[in-house]
């Protein structure tokens, strides 16, 4: 596929650290985040960003049900497409399978050394056409050793993203192994709601004048 004479259907998100759009090329939709517009006092981190994606995606090539990626060449990172609609969108109410294939999906992630570490966005959970779940945004995920300490907590706060979706959704489907992990509160947590977590709500609402809303991108 030559990328270049790729066209854009529509846009999907814009913000200040790039342009997120679904493109058309000679081998069909792919995702394409473009930095070519990020002001240049936010370009070294949008581009920190897009690569720390860029190495998770690599990470996880072949595995599916998350983004495969295409191309990255330091200011568009293009990579695969997939049909289905946001958890938000779509809420898989009721419907256990769903979670038990999600958690599933989450272990195939862990054994490649990957922690997603923004699974708390319901935007980032998919429901694909076929029902499957799918994760996708990988900006902030962390590689490293998955018998490490620390990756082995990260494992652990991705799990518990998504046990809260699924008590927000399918309660009824909670094991009592599960109703304890919810109950446990790491220090990562607490270490992220007492220094991390003021940060970014300063950077994004006061300096970027952008409302994350759970994932649903900025608010009109």
């Amino acid at each position: 596929m030559h990328r270049d004479a790729a066209t854009e259907i529509h846009a999907l998100k814009a913000d200040s650290f790039g342009r997120i759009s679904l493109m058309r090329g000679s081998g069909g939709p792919f995702v394409r985040r473009d930095l070519a517009h990020v002001p240049i006092w936010l370009r070294l981190p949008a581009w920190w960003l897009a690569r720390r994606e860029a190495l998770a995606l690599r990470a996880i090539h072949g595995m599916a049900d998350v983004p495969q990626l295409l191309a990255w060449d330091g200011r568009r990172l293009d990579r695969s497409y997939m049909a289905g609609a946001a958890m938000y969108q779509r809420p898989p109410r009721g419907d256990a399978a769903w979670f038990h294939a999600a958690r599933r999906l989450l272990q195939q992630l862990h054994r490649r050394g990957i922690a997603h570490n923004d699974l708390a966005k319901e935007a980032n959970w998919l429901v694909l056409e076929d029902g499957r779940p799918a994760i996708i945004d990988f900006q902030l995920a962390s590689r490293g050793d998955p018998r490490a300490r620390w990756m082995r907590l990260l494992y652990r706060e991705d799990l518990r993203h998504l046990l809260k979706h699924k008590r927000m959704y399918c309660r009824e489907a909670l094991t009592p192994v599960e109703r304890r992990l919810l109950k446990r509160s790491s220090w990562v947590r607490d270490a992220w709601f007492r220094t991390g977590k003021p940060v970014y709500r300063f950077v994004t609402r006061r300096l970027l004048k952008w409302e994350d809303n759970e994932g649903q991108g900025p608010k009109p």
